[in-house]
Order: C-alpha cells, then structure tokens, then sequence
C-alpha cells in the first residue's frame, strides 16, 4: 500500500501553468495505476486523467486533452501533472489516487487519496 500528498498548487492566472506533485511513499509505487481527479465548489469529484504502471499509457478527460500532461517518476515515487493554458473552469481541489487494478476513471478500485491541492485560476 502507499500513502500519497498531493503539492504544487496555488494560484495562477487564467492561460498560465502549474505543475502538481504526486508523492508516494510505502511500498511497490511502480505497480500502482495513478490517477488525477479534481473537485470544484459545488460538483461532484471528476476525473482529469491517470497512467499505467509504466507511463506508457494515460487516459486524459476531454475537458483537459492537449492542456494538461501526466507524467511519472517510479525511482521519485512521484508522479506529476503538467497544467498549461489554465481556464478558469480548471479552478478546483485536485487530488491523486492510486490503485494496483486498474485505468478506469470510473472503478471504484480507487482506494488510496492524497488530501488534495487547491488550484485557484483567476481570469
């Protein structure tokens, strides 16, 4: 199992960028599908995109396709993700995940979270 805590978010303007951390620490990182989702003020938790075990393989959410790149680091125990051209409706706590089964932005398989990073984008 790992424990994982989420850095890098702040405060940004709107077509600026960020970079969130994802650190893991515990055991077997690189066998851990990682996934980013988000949640704003009012709405329900939403996916933003995950990777495979070796980053060979990211789903992204369309609302962030070509905005936003997922990366990993297995020897960092961290994982990453890129945000570039921020929008407004980017503004959200944003949180990873991970478990050990899985892609699907939809499994409930998703059994470990960090605390999660307030991204604020102003306009």
């Amino acid at each position: 199992q790992v424990q994982l805590v989420e850095s890098g978010g702040g405060l940004a303007q709107a077509g600026g960028s960020l970079r969130l951390s994802c650190a893991a620490s515990g055991r077997y990182f690189g066998m851990h599908y990682i996934g980013w989702f988000r949640q704003a003020p009012g709405k329900e938790r939403e996916f933003v995109g995950s990777i495979n075990f070796s980053g060979s393989y990211v789903l992204y959410a369309d609302s962030v396709k070509g905005r936003f790149t997922i990366s990993r680091d297995n020897a960092k125990n961290t994982a990453y993700l890129q945000m570039n051209n921020l929008k407004s409706e980017d503004t959200a706590v944003y949180y990873c995940a991970a478990n050990r089964h899985t892609n699907d932005p939809h499994s409930s398989d998703w059994d470990t979270w960090g605390q999660g990073t307030q991204v604020t984008v102003s306009s």
